[in-house]
């Protein structure tokens, strides 16, 4: 299977429309797919190939971070250089990327003419060596100084029969070790060497898995005073679970040496003799070795199974530390960071990646994306959590921030077809193909309440009413509407009139109304207050896909089977406007498909919908890499976003390739990678041994579901591709509001030193630059802060808001953001309160563009108090501690207790007082100082 995830997307701070400037900004949802992984030099991080792109696991911050750079295929093998500045990516094509891992960008783009296996720097980072084929080549790695090509082939290596598997460098970057799948370990002199051209070692009994130097133990001088550093001693582990050691012995002469010695030659060449051969399969338990790495300073072995086990071995006495299974499925990728304690292990069939601590025995990183594609997927209403449902029944809740699950429900026994969260955004409400809605509690983490219907059905679709007291689930065999009570879970009413499965159902957010989309043609509101009376059928040309309302509920629109988009006048029944949608689709043509692209696109339609935060454009996606914007109001495309072009993926190109049409048929219907390791094995006829069923496919690009986060900043799609984020990139971005030529910087500074606060603020805001407004605001005298906040204007206070919600995230100035946030919410609500009385209501006119901007701020507010809360409540607990300590110092515990339990909290709060407040009385002073 193809990676799946959802798609985030960040619209910019100020003022833009959303999706005009959105750039890449990271990846959630799938954490692992194939290749290897590697440990940043200071080893707090885990580089993780995910699908064409890496990603990057910040362990010591919690925090996960996509690089924005795209491979052609999926990444294939990953090389560090030493200094952790530079990495080489490598895709199934053989197509490289030269990173620069500090700016985050592409500095060279190279071709290796076919599938590179693995990619290895030498530790003084001026080689790097590839395996491609049965053969290693070794190029000059590029410095910090400029120069015209950054990949110079240097030497090509020939010595295996078959394809080459793994590259190990000794500590002095002078040779290397590259394993081949035809049992043989071919050490190599990177330098010119006279007692060493190249070294092949055998005694295995199956392919090469990796092969690696011992650290520190290579230097030998010979006789004649000619200093040689060949391999002293080199492991390699074989599939068949074999591991084995050898050590040169002495080299008395330096003569070139040859590919087939003679006898009489071989006294003064590097010579290997095996010192062990172990076992790792004792107990008849043979399982295939997969992968396995080497940590050179304190001799650790680790080693993955395909059974999903991994053993810790100390070298060289071969002794079992521990071993552990992680999952059923093989592992495809160790790597241990530089200081040995950490192990990140990577498991490709369940998207799974792992950290473990050894020593301690607990895991630091348990990540896993869904197994099948997301389906589903919605925001809670602060934007700070994205729960996702997926095919395989897995409920899991995403942090926007960390970008890491943090909880997975797994009690729907099969796909998940519908999520969305209540008002408080601490219940999350499902529904499934199994018959049941569950409703989840963020709180304690359980399923507290399951709903059922008489008649056992299949739910496609789930809505909850802004109170949240109300759950609805449309049925895909039944035609009906299920309506249920969340306090109870009890069966309310059941709405029958549509002929056809409910494809959608939406709830009005400023009335009691529900909207359902069905296949018959139609979409009915149902009025919840008039006994789910239906109050309105709107009939339309085609299939509906997808129903959803406009933030303010003034507006409905609706995705049909033949590409268009309507929108409709709920209150009246009337449509307002219509799109067609059907060219910006831009379907791909599959390799299996016997039509073209542009025939196919015919029976193409958008399945999702979503409004924007402000109401102003509509997000559209379907069986396609494009996700549509639309401007509502005008009816024109806005923007279209292309979200992969990984041509792993079916259905990316919008013609065939010709190159794979032959006489006899498609190329594409016969399985390249049938002689791989990860291929499907071809079975001779009347063989019944291995797995019958298993097939090679490429999953089909497409866009299951569309939300917009409540705070306007970015919207998310559940994609084939995976979860990635989209954010502007503010600090490159020149968006002046109301700009003259009389707003300067040096003007705003002018007013600073002046002390005139508040045209400097205002001017700042007409400029908008992130930097001056910031240089402003903390200019402002804290005890000025109400006077300057109540003289600003009212759409100036909108975009201050905004401003400080974003600041909040990086600045460390809590308090004094606080402060300005507090007078300018006020002072707004005060204003809106006379602009009530007055009759005006202009700003309750603006409530939908204000509203993203206090959610927003609501959400930076929150995670500080999540953070500080846990603080405060840490310290509060061990003054209580200390204080209870302090008082009973010197004194001798009595046998009764003193009072009742409530007179001893008053105490302690009595005394928790006087210690906060600085001490007052006589009788414990010395304590409290004490304390």
């Amino acid at each position: 299977a193809g990676c799946k995830g959802a798609q985030l997307v960040s619209q910019g701070v100020t003022g833009g429309t959303p999706g005009d400037r959105d750039l890449f900004s990271n990846l959630l949802g799938t954490v692992y797919r194939r290749g290897n992984l590697n440990f940043t030099c200071d080893g707090n991080s885990v580089i993780s190939p995910v699908g064409n792109r890496v990603t990057v696991f910040d362990l010591k911050n919690n925090k996960s971070n996509t690089l924005p750079l795209t491979t052609r295929y999926n990444v294939k093998c990953v090389g560090l250089s030493p200094d952790g500045r530079l990495a080489i990516i490598v895709d199934e094509g053989g197509n490289a990327l030269l990173v620069s891992l500090v700016c985050r960008s592409v500095l060279h783009r190279f071709h290796f003419k076919g599938s590179v296996h693995s990619v290895s720097f030498s530790p003084d980072g001026r080689k790097f060596v590839i395996t491609k084929g049965n053969i290693a080549q070794m190029y000059h790695a590029p410095g910090r100084k400029r120069e015209f090509n950054a990949f110079v082939l240097d030497k090509t290596y020939f010595g295996p029969y078959d394809e080459t598997t793994h590259i190990d460098w000794t500590d002095d970057s002078r040779c290397f070790a590259v394993g081949s799948k035809d049992m043989s370990t071919w050490v190599f002199g990177a330098e010119r060497w006279d007692n060493l051209i190249y070294y092949a070692l055998g005694g295995h009994k199956d392919a090469i898995v990796a092969c690696f130097f011992e650290s520190n133990s290579l230097d030998a001088e010979s006789p004649h005073g000619l200093e040689g550093r060949p391999a002293a001693e080199e492991r390699a582990g074989g599939e068949g679970g074999e591991e084995e050691e050898e050590e040169e012995a002495e080299q008395e002469t330096t003569i070139r040496g040859k590919a087939t010695p003679a006898s009489e030659e071989q006294q003064g060449k590097v010579k290997y003799s095996r010192l062990a051969k172990y076992f790792f399969n004792k107990e008849g338990d043979f399982n295939n070795l997969t992968a396995a790495a080497y940590h050179k300073k304190i001799h650790l072995l680790v080693t993955g199974f395909a059974s999903g086990i991994f053993h810790l071995h100390e070298l060289p006495e071969f002794n079992l530390i521990h071993s552990l299974s992680i999952s059923d499925q093989r592992i495809e990728s160790v790597a241990i960071n530089s200081s040995g304690d950490w192990i990140a292990l990577g498991c490709s069939g369940l998207g799974q990646l792992l950290v473990w601590e050894w020593q301690s025995e607990s895991y630091v990183l348990k990540q896993q994306g869904h197994f099948n594609s997301m389906v589903s997927l919605a925001y809670s209403p602060d934007g700070q959590y994205i729960v996702t449902g997926g095919d395989d029944g897995k409920v899991k809740v995403w942090n926007t921030l960390s970008g890491f699950c943090f909880i997975t429900f797994t009690e729907h026994s099969s796909g998940v077809t519908g999520v969305t969260f209540t008002a408080t955004g601490y219940v999350i409400v499902t529904s499934s193909m199994d018959g049941t809605v569950r409703a989840f509690d963020l709180h304690r983490y359980r399923n507290f309440r399951t709903f059922t219907s008489p008649r056992p059905t299949q739910f496609s679709c789930v809505a909850v009413d802004s109170s949240g007291e109300i759950v609805c689930a449309g049925a895909q065999d039944s035609f009906e509407i299920f309506i249920w009570s969340m306090q109870t879970g009890r069966l309310l009413e059941v709405l029958s009139g549509h002929e056809g499965p409910i494809s959608g159902l939406c709830f009005n957010p400023m009335k009691s109304i529900l909207a359902s989309a069905s296949w018959d043609k139609t979409v009915r509101l149902w009025d919840m207050v008039d006994s789910w009376r239906t109050t309105e059928t709107l009939a339309l040309t085609s299939d509906a896909l997808a129903v959803t309302y406009r933030p303010d509920g003034a507006e409905l629109a609706v995705a049909t089977l033949n590409s268009q988009i309507t929108f409709w006048d709920p209150e009246n029944a009337v449509q307002t406007g219509s799109i067609e949608g059907r060219h910006d689709l831009k379907t791909g043509r599959k390799e299996l498909d016997k039509i073209t692209a542009k025939h196919s696109a015919k029976g193409k339609a958008f399945t999702t919908l979503c409004y924007s935060a402000d109401g102003q454009s509509v997000l559209a996606g379907g069986m396609s890499k494009f996700v549509c914007i639309y401007h509502v109001k005008e009816q024109i495309l806005r923007k279209k976003f292309e979200i992969s072009c990984n041509l792993s993926l079916d259905a990316m190109e919008e013609f065939l390739n010709r190159r794979k049409m032959t006489e006899f048929g498609n190329l594409a219907l016969i399985d390249q990678d049938a002689g791989e390791e990860n291929g499907v094995a071809i079975p001779l006829p009347g063989v019944r041994k291995g797995d019958m069923s298993s097939r090679h496919f490429k999953p089909e690009i497409r866009v299951t579901s569309l939300r917009f986060s409540p705070t306007g900043r970015c919207w998310a799609a559940t994609t084939t591709e995976g979860l990635l984020i989209y954010s502007l990139d503010t600090q490159m971005l020149f968006d002046p509001f109301e700009l003259d030529t009389s707003v300067t910087p040096g003007r705003i500074r002018v007013a600073l030193r002046q002390k005139d606060f508040t045209r400097a603020i205002l001017m700042a805001v007409r400029l908008n630059e992130k930097l001056l407004l910031q240089e402003t605001l903390e200019a402002v005298p804290w005890d000025e802060i109400d006077v300057i906040s109540s003289s600003l204007p009212e759409l100036y206070v909108e975009k201050v808001l905004e401003f400080l919600a974003s600041s909040f995230e990086v600045s460390r100035h809590l308090e004094f953001y606080l402060i300005w946030t507090q007078k300018l919410l006020m002072d707004a609500w005060t204003e809106a309160e006379v602009q009530l009385l007055s009759a005006e209501g202009s700003l309750l006119s603006r409530a939908g563009k204000l509203l993203p901007a206090v959610q927003f701020l609501q959400k930076s507010i929150q995670r500080h108090l999540d953070d500080v809360s846990k603080l405060c409540d840490w310290n509060r607990y061990n003054i209580q501690y200390a204080l209870a300590v302090s008082k009973q110092r010197g004194m001798k515990r009595p046998s009764e207790p003193l009072g009742s339990e409530e007179e001893a909290d008053v105490s302690d709060e009595e005394d928790s007082l006087h210690l906060l407040g600085g001490g007052h009385g006589d009788g414990d002073n010395g304590d409290r100082l004490l304390v």
